[in-house]
């Protein structure tokens, strides 16, 4: 039997959320054999969803998602005058 696992996150970057978008995106788009279903959506707001049979393949979507995220907004907010 295997269960599937699932997260739903929302991101609200304000100016820079299609920024992010853009670029977190773009790095999904191209990893197709991703054994993890993921979905990046913008509207507004930046809202992942991401599904595994394998907890430890979530949990590390997950975390690499998030750290581009962060290093997106970072990289943004460094170059504001």
């Amino acid at each position: 039997m295997t269960l599937n696992s699932s997260a739903k996150i929302i991101v609200d970057a304000k100016d820079n959320t299609k920024a992010i978008f853009d670029s977190v995106n773009t790095d999904n788009e191209f990893y197709p054999e991703n054994p993890v279903k993921t979905k990046i959506k913008f509207d507004e707001k930046l809202m992942i969803s991401v599904e595994s049979s394998h907890l430890p393949h979530l949990r590390a979507n997950l975390n690499s998602t998030l750290r581009l995220i962060q290093a997106s907004y970072d990289s943004i907010e460094s170059v504001k005058i």
